[in-house]
C-alpha cells in the first residue's frame, strides 16, 4: 500500500486531507511539528511526503533542506497563497511540487497521483530494456536510476531524473515547457508557474559542480535542449 505523510499543525486541515486521500486506498500518516515530522521522514517507509512551510518547531524550509542531504522521497509542499518565495526557495531545495493554500481537494488528489506516476514510471523503466544515455559526458542509466556527470555520481529528485531522462532522449532538439509539463508534471503549464524553471536550474547546478559547459540551453519562452556536445 502507498504510504503517504503528512506534516503540518492544522489538525483539522490534515485529518480532512488524511480522510480524502484515504478513500484512493493510500495509508496516511500525520505529525503535525517540524521536528518530529523530521525524524518520522527519515526513519518511516514513504512514497510521498505532504509538508507545510509554516510548522512550529522546526519550519518546512529547512526540513526539506535537512530531509534532502540523504532522503529523496517526493515531497509535495503547501505553501500560503501568495507566497512566492516559498514555493521558489521550496523547489530549490529539492521539492518536486508545490499547492497554494487552500486548495480544492481534487486538485491535491490530481497533483498526489502526478508525483506518485512519476515515481512508478521511474521504476517502470527500470527493466532491461531501457537503454543506457551517454551524451555530453552525462550518463543516464534508467534501469538503476543513477545519473553521472564525468564518472562522478549525480543525486536527482524523481522530478529532476525523469525531466533530465526525456532532455537527454531528445538531445539535441528543443522541448518545449509545454511538453515538459504535460508529461513530467501531469498537468497544463499555467502562466507564471516556474515550476519546470526551478527543476532544470536544480538539475543545471547539480551537473555543473562535475562539470563547468552548460548541458541544458533555454530558448526563452519556448523550452529547453539538452546539448549533444560542448558549445
Amino acid at each position: 500500500m502507498t504510504a503517504i505523510l503528512i506534516i503540518d499543525d492544522d489538525i483539522e486541515l490534515c485529518t480532512l486531507v488524511a480522510d480524502y486521500l484515504a478513500m484512493d486506498g493510500y495509508q496516511i500518516d500525520m505529525i503535525h511539528d517540524g521536528i518530529s515530522g523530521l525524524s518520522k521522514a527519515q526513519t518511516g517507509n514513504y512514497q510521498l511526503i505532504l509538508l507545510d512551510v509554516m510548522l512550529p518547531g522546526l519550519d518546512g524550509l529547512n526540513l526539506l533542506k535537512a530531509l534532502r542531504h540523504d532522503n529523496y522521497c517526493p515531497v509535495l509542499m503547501l505553501t500560503a497563497r501568495g507566497e512566492d518565495i516559498d514555493r521558489i526557495i521550496g523547489l530549490e531545495l529539492g521539492a518536486d511540487d508545490y499547492l497554494a493554500k487552500p486548495f480544492n481537494p481534487r486538485e491535491l488528489q490530481a497533483r498526489v497521483k502526478a508525483i506518485l506516476r512519476r515515481v512508478e514510471l521511474a521504476h517502470h523503466d527500470s527493466s532491461q530494456t531501457a537503454p543506457l544515455l551517454e551524451i555530453n559526458q552525462v550518463t543516464l542509466n534508467p534501469r538503476n536510476r543513477q545519473v553521472q556527470c564525468k564518472q562522478q555520481d549525480v543525486s536527482l529528485t524523481a522530478t529532476e531524473f525523469q525531466l533530465l531522462e526525456m532532455l537527454m532522449r531528445h538531445a539535441g532538439q528543443l522541448v518545449s515547457k509545454e511538453t515538459l509539463s504535460q508529461q513530467v508534471l501531469g498537468r497544463r503549464l499555467q502562466q507564471y508557474d516556474r515550476s519546470l524553471d526551478m527543476h532544470v536550474s536544480n538539475i543545471r547546478k547539480k551537473l555543473g559542480q562535475l562539470a563547468s559547459d552548460e548541458k541544458i540551453q533555454t530558448l526563452r519562452g519556448s523550452g529547453y535542449l539538452f546539448l549533444s556536445g560542448p558549445v
